[in-house]
């Protein structure tokens, strides 16, 4: 049995997702470069280092990565005040504890961005631990986040809650379970085909049937 809960941030536990595909989109616009938001948003989930190239291609990444990544910084910042958290979020986190589960928010994200999040529903007084994008080389769904959030309270089992086929990737690649919500727009089918062993409409269906998942009890 899993003894640690790792919580995706970005999509899962903050509305976030359709700021930041309009932030990609805007920063891409930079660069004359005019993407299908709908293209952005199904990337979401992955960290910028990996974005760029899969939405764009590598030739992009290669001239431009590193600029797209400020310049989406940059149009992310004013709508930060935007981002809300997702309904259930702080009830299901204090129930996950309670049930004995070392609790680690994952996140890709910039540090002050994280923290912003966090700040949304009391994120840095429950969790045991949380990561930023200075704890990985590769984001999802490459497996760093992942293990850092498992190394940052001494190691163990976990089970992984996220919004998008990238967690259920990073996830599978470790033989950790992955538990979904659709908030980040991934039809159930999709889900279930990525890895997903239980896909719930919302944190609040979650937290009414923790008892059918991995998260019943912590080892």
């Amino acid at each position: 049995m899993a003894d640690i809960a790792i919580f995706d941030v970005d999509g899962t536990l903050v509305d976030s997702n359709y700021q930041h595909a309009l932030a990609w989109y805007r920063a891409f616009r930079r660069y004359d470069i005019t993407l299908p938001l709908w293209r952005i948003h199904r990337a979401l989930g992955m960290g910028g280092d990996q974005l760029v190239g899969a939405v764009a291609g590598d030739r992009v990444e290669e001239e431009h990565g590193d600029d797209l990544r400020d310049a989406w910084l940059e149009e992310f910042d004013p709508l930060l005040p935007e981002v809300a958290p997702i309904e259930g979020a702080r009830d299901l986190l204090v129930e996950v504890k309670r049930r004995g589960f070392r609790l680690v928010l994952a996140s890709s994200g910039e540090e002050r961005i994280v923290k912003a999040f966090l700040e949304l529903f009391d994120g840095e007084a429950l969790a045991d631990a949380w990561t930023t994008s200075a704890d990985a080389e590769h984001s999802k769904p490459a497996t760093d986040l992942v293990e850092t959030a498992v190394q940052k309270v001494g190691g163990g089992s976990g089970v992984i809650v996220g919004d998008a086929t990238w967690d259920c990737i990073a996830a599978g690649k470790l033989g950790f379970p992955t538990i979904t919500v659709q908030t980040g727009g991934f039809s159930p089918d999709e889900l279930r085909e990525s890895g997903a062993i239980k896909v719930y409409d919302s944190l609040v269906e979650l937290r009414e049937n923790l008892d059918d998942t991995p998260l019943r009890a912590a080892d």
